[in-house]
C-alpha cells in the first residue's frame, strides 16, 4: 500500500459517501485511478467493506460504556458467551495488557447500565472489572 492507498483510505475514512469525482479532486487524480485503486483495494482485502452508522445507532440506547474485564483463569470463551447472550452487551472485544475483554455496554438509562454492571460481575470467571461511560464519539477523521 503505497502513500496514495493510505490517503484514499484516510478519505474515505472522513467520508465513506464521497463522490468518485470528489476523491479525484482532494487526491488530485482522475475518477479512473480513484476507482481502480479501491478495486484493487477491495480485492486485496486492505478495504474489508463500507458500513452505514445511522442516527438510531447512536440515540437508541443513549447510555454507553466500556467495560474492561478480567478473567480467573482459562474461563475466556464461557465467559464471552455469557457476554454475548446479554442484550446491552453490542460487542466483546479480547485483549492484551491488564484487561482479558473489553465488552462495549448501551443501555436506555444509568439504572439498566447499573444493573447489567452487576449482572456481568456476577458471571462465573469474572475476577475483576472497570467501567467507563461514553461522553462522546466522533468517526475517525472527523475533526
Amino acid at each position: 500500500m503505497d502513500d496514495i492507498d493510505q490517503s484514499l483510505i484516510a478519505e474515505l475514512r472522513r467520508d465513506g459517501r464521497a463522490a468518485l469525482s470528489d476523491l479525484a479532486e482532494r487526491l488530485g487524480l482522475s475518477r479512473a485511478t480513484i476507482r481502480a485503486r479501491m478495486e484493487r483495494l477491495t480485492a486485496r482485502g486492505d478495504i474489508a467493506g463500507f458500513t452505514v452508522l445511522t442516527r438510531s445507532d447512536v440515540t437508541s440506547a443513549p447510555v454507553r460504556g466500556l467495560m474492561m474485564i478480567g478473567i480467573e483463569g482459562r474461563g475466556g470463551e464461557k465467559v464471552m458467551a455469557r457476554l454475548s447472550g446479554i442484550p446491552a452487551v453490542m460487542a466483546v472485544h479480547s485483549t492484551n495488557g491488564k484487561w482479558d475483554l473489553i465488552a462495549e455496554l448501551s443501555t436506555q438509562t444509568l439504572l439498566e447500565l447499573d444493573e447489567v454492571i452487576h449482572r456481568i460481575r456476577s458471571i462465573d470467571g469474572v475476577m475483576t472489572s472497570e467501567t467507563n461511560l461514553l461522553l462522546s464519539s466522533r468517526k475517525a477523521g472527523k475533526r
